[in-house]
């Protein structure tokens, strides 16, 4: 008589290759289009009277070309560059622990995911989103005060004096519910529009592959779907907003911030900047795609270890 033997949990290997694909791509991705569409996005946000032709022409007083670049040194290009080893490390490490636990491969990289995009906001995401909306939304002086006006680094120096990691930190709880839902809703969406093409193409065998085209088709309009949480992005910029606003109540909190917006702008005002925000979710999404097998060849010459892809 036989017995099943069973087969022990592994835990998935952490690939260094990835974790340079992963910031190489992130840090051109946001150098490109990235920081631009983020910039009107968060500039609509916090400016909810703006349209979104009114937020480019905005942006544009406040620099020209570079205006669309608010933000992006050193803040962007940190968040880019840490973003996807400390969600790789955190989503590797947890969904082992769920394995273990007992659940299968799909809960497990559902919860390991949601895990790692938690740590990346209390990690990294949270004081660098906080310092980009910060830069986006201040005031700045134009003409000759501009060149004694405050650097970035030294706004940053201003609100840690004055508030501490409370002031640079702030509104990381709206940032980690946004990140814990665009991932499973990215995920899900992108699969479902996945497994939508494989039957309307016939490539429903385990062995058939999707094209580069259709692969970038289903996770663009995955990443645009997952927009549908916007009002959380919309409190988060408030929370984090310089903009003046003697009628924002002081020590604000989701639920606070929430109820505020609700009650200047109605419901209109929790979807403010949703088009940037589609736009940026389809760009990330086509740009990692789309780029990726060409970035993995790269990295494989460089390090001499081809990396997993992602899609």
């Amino acid at each position: 008589m036989s017995e099943s033997i069973e087969k022990p949990v592994e835990k998935r290997k952490v690939n260094w290759s990835n974790i340079i694909l992963g910031a190489g791509i992130n840090m051109a991705e946001v150098t490109s289009l990235g920081q631009p569409l983020e910039v009107v996005k968060t500039t609509m946000a916090a400016n909810r009277n703006l349209s979104f032709m009114g937020s480019i022409r905005n942006v544009w007083s406040r620099g020209g070309i570079f205006g669309f670049y608010q933000g992006l040194i050193p803040w962007a290009w940190i968040e880019a560059s840490t973003k996807g080893a400390v969600l790789l490390f955190v989503a590797t490490e947890a969904e082992y622990r769920f394995k273990k636990f007992g659940l299968n491969n799909f809960e497990s990289g559902i919860l390991g995911g949601i895990t790692g995009g938690v740590a990346q906001s209390y990690l990294t995401m949270g004081f660098c989103t906080c310092m980009k909306t910060v830069e986006i939304t201040r005031k700045k002086a134009v003409g000759e005060a501009a060149a004694a006006a405050q650097t970035s680094w030294g706004v940053f120096k201003s609100i840690w004096a004055k508030e501490g990691l409370r002031g640079i930190y702030k509104g990381v709880n709206a940032v980690a519910i946004r990140q814990m839902t665009n991932w499973g809703s990215r995920f899900g969406f992108s699969r479902l529009v996945e497994d939508g093409i494989r039957k309307a193409t016939g490539k429903t065998g385990k062995d058939d592959k999707l094209s580069a085209l259709e692969k970038i088709s289903a996770s663009a309009i995955g990443g645009g779907l997952s927009a549908w949480n916007q009002p959380i992005e919309v409190i988060r910029v408030e929370m984090q907003s310089k903009t003046v606003d003697p009628n924002r109540p002081k020590n604000l909190t989701v639920g606070k911030t929430f109820k505020y917006i609700l009650k200047t702008n109605g419901v209109k005002g929790l979807y403010r900047g949703i088009a940037p925000r589609i736009g940026l979710g389809i760009w990330q999404t086509v740009f990692m795609v789309g780029f990726g097998d060409m970035a993995r060849e790269a990295v494989a010459k460089l390090t001499g270890d081809m990396p997993a892809a992602k899609h």
